[in-house]
């Protein structure tokens, strides 16, 4: 059974940056592609960057240009990076691992507030 632990949410102003961290224990890491999405009051859960096991990075339309995924193999620890961030971007960020014909693993979510 694997853990993913989400870090470095926070509160920030209008145009500043975050990086969020998601930790995974056990031995999956390696084998699984890792993504970000975010859930706000009263919105559904929705998809913000992915990376695949080789490193293929792919973003959201409102978040490209401003967020980097990254993914470290070796500390089993993916990143988040969110620069020039608006209001909007506000929300609870999970991390979430996924692997074909593999249930997904999922973290307990880190808060997102930026302020205007």
């Amino acid at each position: 059974q694997a853990q993913l632990v989400e870090s470095g949410g926070g509160l920030v102003q209008t145009g500043g940056s975050l990086r969020l961290s998601c930790a995974a224990s056990g031995s999956i890491f390696n084998e699984y592609g890792m993504g970000w999405f975010r859930q706000a009051p009263g919105q559904q859960r929705e998809w913000v960057a992915a990376i695949t096991t080789d490193g293929t990075a792919v973003y959201e339309d409102s978040v490209r240009g401003r967020f980097a995924i990254s993914r470290d193999n070796a500390a089993n620890t993916v990143h988040l990076q969110m620069n020039n961030l608006k209001p909007e971007d506000s929300a609870t960020y999970y991390c979430k691992a996924t692997k074909l014909g593999k249930d997904p693993y999922w973290g307990q979510g880190t808060q997102v507030t930026v302020s205007s």
